[in-house]
């Protein structure tokens, strides 16, 4: 696995060729059980591939005798040569190694750690990982990084609930590429049947003069939901005692009620619960008997211990049992992330899941509550389980996340979706990511394998890196801020990696990246405002980076110059700030969040 890095940067540029052989193969452990997603790297190509559902792989060459490499988490790897006619049965033996199985893999290819390396900060009995911000690199010493791609959402709803209840909010749970990605900025659908849509901008950065900002904005297509594959669903909702509050189980009952409306006659819905035992509430059942459906869920009762690990074992196997080929197969977790029962720590629960997963099963998380509310842990869940999470704080985001947005959230585009960013030194001398923050332990162990993700129908992704411009005499130029660009060539250059549903060969997206700069005021107002959110997010993780006399106006301002008169999200974000506003001038009010060792 420790090649596996350098094996993903040498994926920058592939060469097409014509194909004269196909390897056709399958992928299989010591018990003769399909192995899905094995990364099989072809040297000879400096291309990448996986295996499928079933474990077998197709993959051309021009050549009779060939080298590949398989590789898969919890596994030692395995390189072969082969004859390319002759079928390849491979085995893969798994590691004795426990800490290489449940290894944590990076956000982003960044370095940035300060203070003590504690894996989870606390909040009362709130738990979060612990973050540490992404560093300023120098395009001398590294001109490249890398960073996944996402769509969740969920840390921008919990900010939402700590400002709505008059309480400061916890510096790890601020994720500011989440807060980015909850209002699809800039989204523009993408051209035939492009998967993406890639555009980038260029402008000043309002709080540091010498600085600016640069925008990437990666917006998927959308899916026609009347064209869209059969779903094999299964809700495992967590019934157990801790969830007996009325922002808890009864506000997921709303939810889940809401999601059932879009369920089509071909679509199977199944509901596992936990709490005090595990158990199948409702066999599987076609969307068509929305009655029955909504009957089950209306019945449900909380009360008992939490069985997580036992409930989720069971769900993937409920999932296996009736999974559809080619179809969208998800398990659905909505709980508070309080596991109490069976495997519960984050790297338990990390091990459990990267196995679970390798079924072609995704996962989509959905937490609730407060209090007790374990973000850590559901964050792990989703990230490992090839899916998405959300933070569900009333029925109004309950219906954004599982009716307006319902084909972001249930129905994949991509997977294993990650950027990597090349810089030219010539026109940036230093780069900073903002958001996509790595857990200090990742960090601490020097684990730099990235980790992709998935992408939903039509989602919208806004990246801002802020850089600081090579040539200093030009900084105060209107016109053209990183001097020489044109003679220098692109200022970046973006390479999107990612595969599609249910295939098993990695695709590549080439964007070089113009500079194409204009000033603040005069640059899309949606990137203005999402440059709103980004400084709100900053200051509320208290950034190193972040000029602590940027005050809560200049954000609110911001926002304001760049609001879209109809819109109900942005209206509500600038009410976020003034509340804001009001919560950290109180001098009175003393820092409740404290971190200590999980």
């Amino acid at each position: 696995m420790k090649t596996i890095l350098i094996l993903f940067a040498a994926l920058y540029f592939v060469e097409p060729v014509t194909a004269q052989y196909y390897i056709r193969g399958e992928v299989r452990d010591e018990k003769n059980q399909p192995l899905q997603n094995v990364k099989i790297y072809m040297p000879e190509k400096n291309s990448l591939y996986s295996s499928g559902v079933s474990g077998g792989f197709g993959i051309p060459t021009t050549n009779l005798y060939d080298s590949l490499i398989f590789s898969l988490d919890g596994y030692f790897s395995q390189a072969i040569k082969i004859k390319t006619q002759e079928y390849q049965h491979i085995i893969l033996q798994s590691s004795l190694s426990a800490s290489h199985t449940s290894r944590q893999k990076m956000v982003s290819i960044t370095r940035g750690i300060t203070g003590n390396i504690l894996p989870v900060s606390y909040y009362l009995d709130e738990s979060y990982s612990n973050l540490a911000e992404n560093d300023f690199i120098k395009t001398s010493d590294k001109t490249s990084t890398e960073f996944s791609m996402r769509i969740d959402k969920a840390s921008y709803s919990n900010i939402r609930r700590f400002i709505n209840q008059n309480t400061k909010v916890p510096i790890d749970a601020v994720r500011i590429d989440e807060m980015l990605n909850y209002f699809n900025f800039n989204y523009k659908d993408p051209d035939g049947n492009d998967v993406f849509r890639l555009q980038s901008q260029v402008s000043n950065c309002p709080w540091n003069k010498d600085h600016r900002l640069l925008f990437l904005n990666l917006s998927g297509k959308k899916l026609n939901l009347d064209h869209v594959p059969p779903s094999n669903l299964v809700f495992l909702i967590d019934v157990s005692g801790s969830m007996d509050l009325p922002n808890r189980l009864p506000l997921l009952k709303e939810a889940f009620q809401l999601l059932v409306k879009n369920l089509r006659k071909q679509d199977t819905v199944s509901i596992v619960t936990y709490g005090g035992s595990v158990g199948v509430w409702l066999q599987p059942t076609s969307g068509k008997e929305k009655q029955k459906i909504s009957k089950a869920i209306e019945e449900l009762t909380a009360s008992g211990d939490t069985p997580g690990e036992a409930a989720i074992r069971m769900a993937y196997k409920l999932a296996q049992a009736t999974f559809i080929k080619g179809g969208n197969n998800r398990i659905i977790l909505a709980t508070d992330g309080d596991f109490n029962i069976g495997q519960k720590s984050e790297e338990d629960l990390e091990n459990l899941i990267s196995k679970e997963k390798l079924s072609g099963v995704y996962l989509t998380c959905l937490g609730v509550g407060m209090g007790n509310y374990k973000d850590s842990k559901i964050e792990v869940l989703a990230k490992k389980g090839n899916g998405n999470f959300a933070y569900i704080d009333d029925v109004r985001e309950a219906e954004k996340v599982l009716v307006t947005e319902f084909t972001q959230t249930l129905y994949s585009i991509a997977s294993n979706v990650y950027i990597g960013a090349r810089f030219n030194p010539a026109v940036i001398s230093q780069y900073r990511l903002i958001g996509y923050d790595n857990k200090k332990s990742i960090i601490a162990e020097n684990n730099f394998e990235l980790e992709g993700g998935e992408i939903g129908s039509g989602s919208g992704n806004t990246v801002i890196f802020e850089i600081i411009p090579a040539a200093k005499d030009s900084l105060n130029s209107k016109q053209t801020p990183l001097a020489d660009a044109s003679r220098a060539g692109n200022i970046a250059n973006f390479v999107v990696h990612y595969r599609l549903p249910n295939d098993t060969v990695e695709h590549l997206i080439n964007y070089p990246c113009p500079e194409n700069y204009n000033r603040f005021d005069s640059i899309n107002k949606d990137l203005q405002f999402a440059t709103a959110v980004a400084m709100f997010g900053l200051k509320l993780r208290e950034s190193k980076y972040f000029p602590a006399d940027i005050e809560w106006n200049a954000i609110k301002n911001i926002a304001v110059a760049s609001l879209t008169s109809d819109n109900f999200l942005e209206t509500e974000f600038i009410a976020l700030v003034d509340k804001a506003k009001d919560i950290y001038n109180d001098k009175k009010k003393r820092r409740f969040w404290k971190k200590e060792r999980d």
